[in-house]
């Protein structure tokens, strides 16, 4: 009689065990399979968004290439890098460059004198630079406007009254604001660059409109503005030899000042981020295992109760 259970207890095992293993088999080769399917959309979603990316990457060149200007020459700016700031000494020369050439025709409408304090110039040197321009203020208590020397809350004044009187004295084109030329062009600090010092003498049989000067790098090859940099045409106040590319160098950079007044700022508060936020990573990951870690681990494990014996 106990040999039979026995020999019937055994049969069962045996079962139960081959169960158990062609289970495990099943769910092995199931979860391999799974896991092929994934691995294989993995690499045709990656080569699909590849190749949609080269084609959007060719397909921008071959725009820029049936463009009807030539290609910006890019120049090694002080600011590229992620953590570089502008040269402030170039940035008040290129001040120096917009109050003695560009103010004449071009205005900076958002960039105010107290802008200057503590970035290219001192407060007493922002507040003389700022006497010496006549500022349109009023009305006074006859109702009439009058005009008064500048001071530090006053913004850099316009050359012209309005956008009409702009237009009758540049022979019909209309000089733009600069406050914000760098971000509002393609490249914009390089294109400024390229467009100062490109100035040239037209293909042969290319002829322009009157009042037009060739520069290939301005859409269509014509601009009304003439060439407005050379060499030695101020003297920079720290002595530097004012050539034409540094001239354009200079404004260029204080252009893109102009633009961006938050440039360093912002950089610097990029570093504090880094320096706050990776150590946060790295404790908030430990703390996540050691948390996490008996959960993840743990093993349930379901065993068949034992039959009753009758």
């Amino acid at each position: 009689m106990n040999s039979a259970i026995i020999a019937r207890t055994t049969q069962r095992n045996h079962q139960i065990l081959f169960y158990i293993l062609r289970n495990a088999s099943s769910l092995s080769s199931s979860q391999s399979t799974i896991r092929w399917k994934r691995l294989a959309y993995q690499i045709s979603g990656s080569l699909l968004t590849a190749g949609a990316l080269g084609y959007a990457w060719a397909y921008s060149q071959a725009v820029h290439a049936s463009g009807n200007k030539a290609h910006l020459v890019p120049l090694p700016w002080s600011f590229r890098g992620p953590f570089d700031s502008l040269d402030h000494g170039s940035v008040r020369r290129g001040f120096e460059v917009y109050k003695q050439v560009c103010a004449a025709c071009h205005s900076l409408k958002f960039v105010a004198y107290r802008h200057l304090v503590g970035v290219t110039h001192t407060e007493e040197e922002a507040k003389t630079i700022a006497a010496q321009d006549q500022i349109t203020d009023g009305p006074d208590d006859q109702g009439n406007m009058f005009q008064r020397p500048g001071k530090l809350t006053d913004y850099l004044p316009s050359p012209y009254p309005n956008d009409k009187a702009a237009k009758a004295g540049n022979a019909g084109a209309l000089p733009p604001d600069l406050s914000l030329i760098s971000l509002g062009r393609e490249d914009g600090c390089n294109y400024i660059f390229n467009l100062l010092t490109g100035y040239q003498d037209p293909p042969a049989g290319v002829k322009g409109e009157p009042n037009l000067h060739y520069n290939p790098y301005f859409s269509g090859g014509w601009i009304a503005m003439a060439k407005q940099l050379y060499d030695d045409q101020l003297e920079y106040s720290d002595g530097t030899k004012a050539t034409e590319a540094q001239l354009a160098k200079d404004v260029t950079e204080f252009l893109k000042w102009t633009a961006e007044r938050d440039h360093d700022e912002r950089k610097k508060l990029a570093i504090k981020a880094v320096l706050i936020f990776v150590p946060l990573v790295v404790i908030s990951y430990h703390w996540k295992r050691v948390k996490w870690a008996s959960l993840k681990s743990r093993k349930i494990a379901f065993y068949r109760p034992k039959p009753k014996d009758n």
